[in-house]
């Protein structure tokens, strides 16, 4: 794969030889990862991925870097990651006479099941079709959807959960959580929240923020917004987790938020996964994606 800058445009098919977007979902255990993007001497999720990607069958080549949908950060997970990927497809256009899911549209089985061989068992390509026209994996997004997972029993966590939840060792009171989770739901400046970048915006819609114990000792934070910035879900995850056991009083977390001063408490990253990642109608794609970037002139979006 030659490092070129990733392409941005749409991919639309060609008999010609013209570039083909592809729309590939992908899983990974974070663990052994230094996060996403790419970096020298390090394992990182993007450096695998393009690995695999650049032992294409004959006839197929990637000439670009791939495109994610939300950069995750080291140790943390995904089941429902989004990336998408411009290729010079089969000589014939063949992806025409691929099979087609419920929408029409081709499935590249064959393709898919080549990558996940290359690929080491910690992650895996769940599904790769051809984009719609005007699809952006990351500019076409309306939405992020994070899951972080948390044990509160006196003696820590499943030896089979410890890398995907924090053991908390301390009782956790899930309606006083939510409580001061409702108080940060909205449009607000999160530099409370953020690790700041240097001419990044810190303002973000948060859409949901819900706690739920769905075990005995597993307590799981729903965590939606259109955007996070730079460990924004963790920040807030560790705050409130310090409403939920009593050391810190409810009005704790929106008190942070209106002062804008940095909280000392940033949840691990190992309890974090992105669970999915919500588009517009096809329709309404290339649009969302002019309308981002314009933002991302001025901002800096995750």
């Amino acid at each position: 794969m030659r490092p070129e800058q990733p392409s941005n445009e749409p991919a639309t098919p060609t008999r010609e030889g013209g570039l083909v977007r592809l729309r590939v979902d992908v899983s990974y255990d974070g663990i052994d990862f230094s996060g996403w993007a790419k970096q020298p001497d390090r394992r990182t999720v993007q450096g695998v991925l393009e690995e695999a990607f650049a032992r294409q069958p004959p006839g197929v080549e990637v000439p670009h870097s791939i495109v994610v949908a939300g950069r995750t950060d080291a140790g943390v997970h995904a089941t429902g990651q989004v990336i998408h990927i411009d290729v010079v497809p089969y000589a014939d256009g063949a992806y025409t006479r691929l099979p087609v899911d419920d929408h029409g549209v081709p499935e590249l089985d064959r393709m898919r099941h080549r990558w996940n061989r290359y690929l080491p068992p910690d992650i895996r390509v769940l599904r790769a079709r051809v984009a719609p026209a005007g699809f952006d994996a990351r500019f076409s997004a309306v939405r992020r959807h994070y899951v972080y997972q948390v044990s509160d029993a006196p003696w820590g966590v499943d030896p089979l959960r410890r890398n995907d939840t924090l053991a908390w060792g301390r009782a956790l009171d899930v309606e006083r959580m939510n409580a001061a989770s409702a108080a940060l739901v909205g449009l607000n400046d999160f530099k409370a929240y953020c690790k700041q970048r240097e001419g990044a915006t810190t303002i973000r819609e948060l859409q949901r923020l819900r706690w739920e114990r769905v075990e005995p000792h597993l307590v799981r934070a729903h965590v939606s917004a259109d955007a996070f910035c730079h460990s924004m879900v963790r920040s807030l995850v560790g705050e409130i987790l310090h409403v939920g056991d009593g050391r810190r009083n409810q009005q704790w977390p929106v008190e942070l938020l209106r002062k804008g001063v940095r909280g000392s408490t940033v949840a691990p990253a190992h309890g974090l996964c992105l669970v999915g990642v919500d588009y517009p109608p096809d329709e309404e794609l290339a649009d969302r994606a002019e309308r981002t970037r314009k933002v991302r002139d001025h901002t800096e979006l995750s």
